[in-house]
């Protein structure tokens, strides 16, 4: 049965992720990488239209092969914390058309590192069945201490109850962290050095940060929809 976000209250969508919680995979990827994606949203707050991509990259030499682009109308409200019930169907969407499938997904935000343990990593991974993890620029959840200023260094992300929930890794030297956490089918020390594997000569791994620049093109009007080889 296909659930209609656009027609969830907030305790309504609450529950869905405590239900989707118990169907998250914590374990070591095991799988070869040939394939990696990013994802990225753009929208306004008050706006009832979403821009999303999902940009494909070959595997170690990152570079792009496809994109996949959608615009849809969402109806969910803006609420920090489930954000996943505004991005989630449009990515499903570009996921559908999306011809040439990954073996990981990186999405612009968080995995289990979230208050219910269910980032829009971990709720597009347990929907998509495949490894999923996040990488976001800011901290949504938890306690850490801040990693050394060297580009590598990292520190663990623990909820309140001293139990690991993802990585705040130095991309960079001296520049602001990440946060990295393991959405479905991976754990929190792979998800981390993948994201280290993706990592170029900018902060942010190369499949997101292509992505965003995709996304933004889409929105201005420079890309059309749709699924496309490079």
């Amino acid at each position: 049965m296909t659930i209609d976000y656009n027609t969830l209250t907030v305790p309504q969508a609450t529950q869905l992720q405590k239900e989707m919680k118990d169907k998250i995979v914590l374990s070591p990827f095991t799988g070869k990488i040939n394939y990696v994606a990013g994802t990225d949203i753009s929208f306004d707050k008050f706006s009832t239209h979403v821009y999303a991509g999902i940009t494909v990259l070959s595997f170690p030499d990152l570079k792009p092969v496809a994109y996949s682009l959608i615009r849809k109308e969402v109806h969910f409200p803006y609420v920090p914390g489930y954000l996943a019930f505004r991005e989630v169907p449009a990515l499903l969407d570009a996921w559908e058309q999306l011809e040439l499938k990954p073996d990981v997904v990186v999405l612009d935000g968080h995995g289990i590192a979230h208050p219910r343990r269910m980032g829009i990593a971990s709720h597009f991974g347990v929907l998509i069945n495949r490894p999923t993890l996040g990488c976001a620029k800011k901290k949504l959840y938890g306690i850490y201490e801040e990693p050394a200023e060297n580009a590598g260094a990292w520190s663990v992300l623990y909820d309140k109850q001293q139990q690991p929930i993802g990585s705040v890794l130095r991309t960079k030297n001296k520049i602001k962290p990440v946060f990295v956490s393991p959405g479905h089918l991976t754990d929190i020390a792979d998800s981390r050095q993948i994201v280290e594997q993706c990592i170029t000569k900018y902060r942010l791994p190369e499949p997101t940060r292509l992505t965003h620049n995709f996304v933004n093109q889409f929105r201005l009007g420079a890309l059309e929809a749709g699924f496309h080889r490079l």
